[in-house]
């Protein structure tokens, strides 16, 4: 059977705000301003709005974005940063990048989110800042973590490229708790564009200012460089298409909250495979839906998908102080829960064009896998 099941259908989405969209780029067209202008404030207030913070500063990409967070603290070199051995290569990558020492930590092996023990375990004279990831879509225990960094004057950077839209007890939206909150907007993310761009935002007007400094070559005015900065910006066009997808954005969190459902109930019985656990303290917005399946099982169910033309990732398969790039910056000693979890995870298909039929096809095949 072919239905023409993907991770994540972009095209379905686009046709069902097409008009919208189509009208969005082509005032950009018209404006013949492609970089800058109103177009981008407006996109930025909108977001500020959205997530309650005071300031959002619009960048070229979310791992610029988490650049731009780290160079605005002005760590020195060698300070260190501790970051979560589960996740994608970027939120350790500008750590190293700018010279700075990325310590990677073990994670909770049901939620993904850092385990607070060996967050606090970890911290030495040189902790300088944290950068929790709020992994597949739900946030990291940000009660737990505030206190601890206040304690021992410790920047909180929140990675918030995959939970975008959650919120955290009834009362402050992802990635708002922090001094700096990052996301991206990659176009398969639960608020993406079409291209790359991405987002730094903030309640501290000082920290602000300086980000957007940063971000416009260190100018605090036109040809007037007061710091080395970088060129990172969110051109116009995908501006507008982000302040069209913005409006939608709490639909989608419902669309991928039902799919996540569907899964829950048709998934949640089957032994040898445990479904998404979910915090107390936050929803999930459903970056992505992960199951984990032990051992070579999971291989073998991801191949079996695909003999069945559904498409099924593994995010991720490798821990980051395995990676080549990062071996240099770990002590030696094993994080068994990240270890464990690269073996294990598989995510599914989740989006929010997903049909009725889809996902009966897709909790049909993973039944029959283990049946």
């Amino acid at each position: 059977m072919d239905m023409n099941i993907q991770m994540v259908d972009l095209k379905s989405q686009y046709l069902r705000l097409k008009e919208d969209i189509d009208s969005a780029i082509q005032e950009c067209i018209d404006s013949s301003r492609f970089i800058g202008g109103k177009q981008v404030e407006s996109f930025e207030k909108e977001l500020s709005e959205y997530l309650g913070v005071k300031h959002v500063i619009s960048c070229a990409n979310g791992t610029d974005a988490l650049q731009l967070a780290l160079m605005a603290l002005d760590l020195k070199e060698g300070d260190e940063v501790i970051v979560p051995a589960f996740t994608y290569v970027a939120t350790a990558e500008v750590i190293g990048l700018l010279g700075l020492q990325p310590v990677m930590i073990d994670v909770d092996p049901e939620y993904f989110n850092i385990d607070i023990a060996h967050f606090e375990k970890s911290i030495t004279a040189k902790t300088k800042a944290i950068v929790p990831v709020h992994l597949f879509g739900q946030c990291s225990d940000m009660d737990a973590i505030m206190p601890i960094c206040t304690k021992h004057n410790i920047a909180v950077i929140e990675d918030n490229a995959q939970s975008i839209g959650g919120t955290y007890k009834n009362r402050a939206k992802a990635g708002t708790m922090g001094e700096v909150g990052c996301t991206s907007f990659f176009p398969s993310k639960n608020l993406g564009c079409y291209g790359d761009g991405g987002a730094v935002y903030t309640n501290d007007n000082t920290l602000a200012a300086r980000i957007r400094m940063t971000a416009r070559h260190g100018q605090s005015k036109k040809y007037y460089h007061e710091i080395i900065g970088v060129n990172s910006r969110l051109d116009t066009i995908q501006a507008n298409v982000l302040k069209v997808k913005l409006r939608e954005l709490d639909d989608f969190v419902r669309r991928r909250q039902n799919v996540a459902k569907y899964y829950d109930d048709h998934l949640g019985g089957i032994s040898g495979l445990k479904i998404p656990k979910r915090f107390a303290h936050s929803d999930h917005v459903f970056h992505q839906y992960t199951i984990r399946v032990k051992d070579e099982k999971r291989d073998h169910l991801k191949a079996f998908l695909y003999e069945h033309n559904i498409p099924a990732m593994i995010y991720y398969p490798v821990p980051l102080y395995e990676q080549n790039a990062f071996k240099k910056y770990h002590n030696g000693v094993p994080l068994p829960v990240t270890e464990m979890l690269c073996k294990e995870v598989l995510s599914l298909p989740i989006h929010t064009e997903m049909k009725q039929e889809q996902l009966e096809y897709i909790c049909q095949s993973v039944s029959k896998f283990f049946n």
